[in-house]
């Protein structure tokens, strides 16, 4: 049984989701009452994008064996997704009780964005990350989900010295180059230029309108985008696929030479057309039967070329918020992987304004081709917006677009709960609250910033 649970979580990291639930569900035929198995087929499931199947695996597995920590960190997550905070707040208390030194479960709460902690909560967190014994990680997980407390109780300046303790820590664990960042954004640029787009590539790809992505950068309104359009009956939101980068990296074949993007202007037509097939197959299984659907992974911006290439019917949302609540928006968050610019707030500066240069570029060797929605004017005129986005992906207008928190769906980022609530002005400029820390991020962003109308900044 060892051996399937093993084949099933490397079919997992292979991204081979369906596969692996194969395995686990022929594991759980063998066994059915072996609470790991539903454990791993809840995770199985959740990834495979079947999160209300996910939950009664992961209810299975506690039900079997009640001090199973990790299955009902699993069960809390899917909760979440399907909308059932309450249920997931009670699965995370659970594994708290029964691992109490583990810090993901803690900022698993804090990651529900409108939860809030006890100040019991904060004195446990508070002894947790004073504890130098505990892995590094399990810290900062902790001082994260102090940095959220403190930002609840409008003690800004607590917030910061915790966020900024978090993102140290993690910062000196991980590798990030933002030289190889540059390197690889100007290869983009290099590669499809207005040149390329004049040739045969333009007119080859699938021609497949399906595709609707919402890209930019983490935490700037790509949820509430998503949740906009997947309002409409016409579209199937998934989530944040990692189908392109991984198409487009494979391409790379070191032993015949071949690297990306370098290759895309000796790709033949039918290659072309094949790799926007490919894209639709892998993708197909998170639809559910509209003739359109989103995918809204956020670093799907570096590749705007590459997916007008494979599939030049789709469309591309550019997701813009204020730069600086966007980039500390990133800085609050401990992403689950990747993301590695985000951890250090000159480096997460940077980053934006190579962003913004990439979009620059893609407006101008394809004009027209990408829409770009402010998130705050979203906020302060949400029909107007609604019928623009719709008008760009030929969609008809819907109400039911206005009333998105009305829509009952499964979400799967950080925004999940906040997407569930009607438009609010909450989280527009809040960067304002911590004055004098970000001054050093606003220095570098300040030529970027937006030109918005006086009320809305």
């Amino acid at each position: 049984m060892a051996a399937r649970h093993d084949l099933g979580t490397v079919l997992k990291e292979l991204h081979e989701y369906e596969g692996a639930v194969s395995v686990l569900e022929e594991a759980q035929r063998l066994e059915p009452d072996n609470a790991l198995t539903h454990y791993y087929l809840g995770a199985a499931l959740a990834m495979a994008a079947r999160p209300e199947q996910a939950v009664q695996s992961y209810q299975q597995a506690v039900a079997l064996d009640p001090e199973l920590p990790g299955a009902h960190i699993g069960l809390g997550h899917v909760l979440k997704t399907v909308g059932d905070q309450e249920g997931g707040v009670a699965a995370y208390r659970k594994a708290i009780t029964l691992r109490p030194n583990f810090g993901e479960t803690y900022y698993s709460l804090a990651n529900l964005k409108t939860f809030r902690f006890t100040e019991q909560d904060v004195e446990t967190m508070t002894e947790r990350l004073a504890d130098d014994s505990l892995p590094v990680d399990c810290r900062v997980h902790f001082a994260f989900s102090l940095g959220k407390a403190f930002e609840d109780d409008k003690n800004y300046d607590q917030a910061f010295e915790h966020y900024a303790l978090a993102n140290q820590m993690h910062r000196e664990t991980i590798a990030y180059d933002p030289v190889q960042t540059g390197i690889a954004h100007e290869r983009m640029r290099e590669i499809f230029s207005s040149v390329f787009f004049e040739s045969d590539s333009a007119l080859a790809g699938c021609s497949d309108s399906a595709p609707i992505f919402i890209l930019g950068l983490p935490r700037s309104g790509s949820t509430l985008l998503e949740q906009i359009l997947a309002s409409h009956s016409q579209v199937d939101g998934t989530s944040e696929l990692p189908d392109i980068s991984m198409i487009a990296q494979g391409l790379t074949q070191p032993r015949s030479g071949q690297v990306f993007p370098q290759c895309m202007p000796d790709l033949s037509p039918e290659t072309l057309l094949a790799l926007g097939e490919q894209y639709l197959e892998q993708t197909r299984r998170h639809r559910r039967g509209a003739p359109f659907f989103t995918d809204k992974m956020p670093n799907n911006f570096a590749y705007v070329g590459f997916i007008k290439t494979i599939l030049p019917n789709a469309k591309i949302i550019d997701a813009r918020r204020h730069p600086m609540d966007s980039c500390f928006g990133c800085f609050k968050q401990h992403f689950a992987k990747g993301q590695t610019f985000t951890y250090d707030l000159f480096e997460l500066g940077e980053f934006y304004l190579e962003y913004c240069q990439l979009m620059d570029h893609w407006d101008e060797v394809l004009p027209g081709q990408v829409l770009r929605v402010q998130y705050e004017e979203v906020v302060a005129d949400l029909e107007t917006q609604v019928r623009r986005i719709l008008a760009f992906c030929e969609l008809p207008f819907e109400e039911a677009c206005v009333a998105f928190h009305e829509t009952k769906r499964s979400v799967r980022t950080a925004s999940s709960e906040q997407v569930r609530q009607p438009i609010y002005s909450g989280s527009v400029q809040t960067w304002k609250r911590y004055g004098a820390h970000l001054d050093s991020l606003k220095d570098i962003l300040e030529p970027v910033f937006p030109d918005l109308p006086e009320a809305l900044s």
